[in-house]
């Protein structure tokens, strides 16, 4: 049971939850789509940090959606950008300049403002999810069950 009852606005569970709020739900539909769309990294790139952000956050919510990252560690540009997306997840005041130094070996300062604004509305938007309780239960995309983010790979360590 979610933790707010769903609105009659919204399509999905997420945005039914939203959807109490119409402007709200709007703005937020129309960023997320500016920032799929419009920050520069390939939409590979930013599911891939989706995806690792879902088992940090404990949403699950997001993490049944399309299951852990699905890459090879030797991606480095994934690697580097799913490592400082979870880093920031963990404890965004451990983001140090030298991760930006990092970053930029990869990325434009474009792409980096791009990155960062996408990282943090994920993380926003998967921790919303999960203090409205949002299950796998809720999710119509599922495509896999939930891991306990313990017991999947540490894609961090390759």
């Amino acid at each position: 049971m979610t933790t707010i009852p769903f609105s009659a606005n919204g399509n999905t569970a997420f945005e039914k939850l939203l959807g109490h709020n119409p402007a709200i739900l709007t703005h937020w539909n129309l960023l997320e789509e500016t920032l799929w769309t419009e920050t520069g990294p390939d939409r590979n790139l930013l599911e891939q940090i989706r995806r690792a952000m879902a088992f940090e956050n404990g949403c699950r919510y997001c993490m049944v959606k399309a299951g852990k990252p699905d890459f090879d560690a030797s991606q480095l540009k994934i690697s580097l950008a799913v490592f400082f997306a979870e880093l920031f997840s963990k404890d965004y005041t451990s983001v140090l300049p030298a991760h930006f130094d990092l970053l930029r070996e990869y990325f434009t300062d474009t792409e980096i403002s791009g990155l960062c604004a996408f990282i943090a509305f994920v993380n926003a938007s998967q921790r919303m999810g999960r203090i409205f309780n949002l299950s796998e239960n809720h999710q119509t995309h599922a495509l896999s069950e939930p891991e306990d983010k313990d017991k999947r790979q540490d894609i961090g360590s390759n």
